[in-house]
């Protein structure tokens, strides 16, 4: 596992680079997501409007105006933190920087680095604007697409995602939130995907409505996007091992090497007691541990079935027997199913299959239906072989995704016939889509 590309580097390339210490390998994918999502909605959105399907709307501009206050301290800021942190992580001592979360929090820094960059990205927008300044600032009209708004439709959804993923991470993980709201809500690790896609989709309806995007076809442009985006997440899980893995796979057991071999009917038994109390923080019990055997076959890898996340980035486990270089030096004791591995591969061949529809499925919302429940049945599934917190309080015992993904199943499969049933009617004069009002 590579907790952060410092990691990564050095063991594939040789390569000792302190500045990705900063690079959490989580965070990583979770930005290529946000970067092949934007892509493909971005293609989706520009197809949409040379089939006149989208329309742009005009909006009033104030050109030649010089450089405000505000825009001056933006870029100070951000120079100032950009530099501060960046150029301390080689000039400190390195007992300061060792853990990159820690330096991130705390106050350490180069404070002559910032206040340099600072007024220099400062200065650079004073100049931009005083460029282009006017004897005196004129309005003008300009088009603004859809496809125009995609950067803004990205911020929107991460900062909302992320901030819905936190809030149902932590009602998932009730007992640990109790326990530290502060960490458990600003800790690098900890996201529900559900919760991020709720948050995200409320705030990108709220955005499409006020600039009249025809909320349907922004749907469609963007579940492709949505699926391949959760499948580059899911490496960003299992190469950082950030604990959202799945049950015990009790066929097998770690070795003192940290590789996997089979297990004995007593080696499960043997080994949950030997480590009661790594067992018992992850399930709350060492009586009913969720687990299930399952031998890989002889034309697969072993780990496919039985992974035990070496240096996972939450120090899940055991320590590894001479590992000192990091303080990422936990393995599990017994291996598990590597879930984000799975769900990477299926929801790469969702990817393709929503790509594939999305020029057949004419009725504006369709493929987005279909983009739902594939989506809640993946997830309902895999569910099977997750560690995920269980409401036994409720009948079958169903965990917080297994109820979402049901209800985004049904939801897909009702909103499918529905659109279906009143497609949009046609403007009169052009022959296209009437804009979508469906919102």
């Amino acid at each position: 596992m590579y907790p952060n590309l410092y990691f990564a580097f050095k063991d594939l390339f040789g390569v000792s680079l302190p500045a990705l210490r900063f690079i959490n390998s989580f965070g990583f994918f979770v930005a290529l997501s946000f970067i092949a999502a934007a892509v493909t909605l971005s293609k989706e959105l520009l197809r949409k409007e040379r089939e006149g399907l989208l329309q742009g709307k005009d909006q009033m501009v104030v050109i030649g105006k010089p450089a405000s206050i505000f825009e001056l301290l933006a870029n100070f800021i951000l120079g100032f933190v950009v530099a501060y942190k960046l150029v301390g992580l080689f000039t400190l001592d390195s007992s300061v920087t060792a853990n990159p979360q820690d330096y991130i929090k705390s106050t350490a820094g180069n404070f002559p680095a910032g206040l340099l960059l600072g007024l220099i990205l400062a200065g650079w927008k004073w100049y931009e604007k005083n460029k282009q300044k006017l004897p005196q600032p004129q309005e003008k009209k300009i088009r603004i697409w859809p496809h125009d708004r995609v950067g803004d439709l990205t911020i929107y959804a991460a900062l909302f995602g992320f901030l819905g993923a936190k809030i149902f991470n932590s009602l998932e993980t009730w007992d640990d939130f109790v326990k530290d709201p502060l960490g458990s809500l600003f800790s690098f690790s900890g996201l529900t995907f559900y919760g991020g896609l709720i948050c995200a989709a409320l705030a990108i309806w709220y955005y499409a409505r006020k600039h009249n995007i025809g909320f349907w076809y922004l749907n469609d442009a963007a579940a492709p996007g949505l699926m391949l985006a959760y499948a580059v997440g899911r490496i960003g899980c299992q190469v950082a091992g950030d604990g959202d893995w799945g049950i015990l796979n009790s066929a097998y057991y770690t070795t003192g090497t940290g590789k996997v071999a089979l297990a004995s009917s007593s080696d499960f038994q043997r080994i949950t007691q030997q480590h009661y109390t790594q067992v018992y923080n992850e399930f709350h019990s060492v009586n009913q541990i969720p687990h299930l055997a399952a031998k890989a076959p002889s034309w697969l890898p072993d780990w496919l079935f039985a992974y035990t996340y070496p240096h996972n980035v939450i120090n899940q486990g055991v320590p590894i027997p001479g590992c000192t270089e990091s303080s990422y030096c936990s393995q599990l004791p017994i291996p598990v199913f590597p879930t984000p591995f799975y769900e990477t591969i299926v929801c790469l061949g969702l990817f393709f299959l929503l790509w594939s529809l999305r020029k057949k499925l004419k009725v504006p919302g369709t493929l987005f239906a279909v983009y739902l429940a594939v989506n809640g049945i993946e997830r309902f599934f895999v569910e099977k072989i997750r560690v995920n917190t269980k409401y036994d309080f409720l009948p079958l015992h169903p965990t917080q995704a297994e109820i979402i993904s049901f209800l985004l199943v049904l939801a897909g499969v009702i909103l499918f016939f529905k659109l279906r049933s009143h497609p949009p009617q046609k403007d009169p004069q052009t022959g296209m889509p009437a804009p979508d009002s469906r919102t």
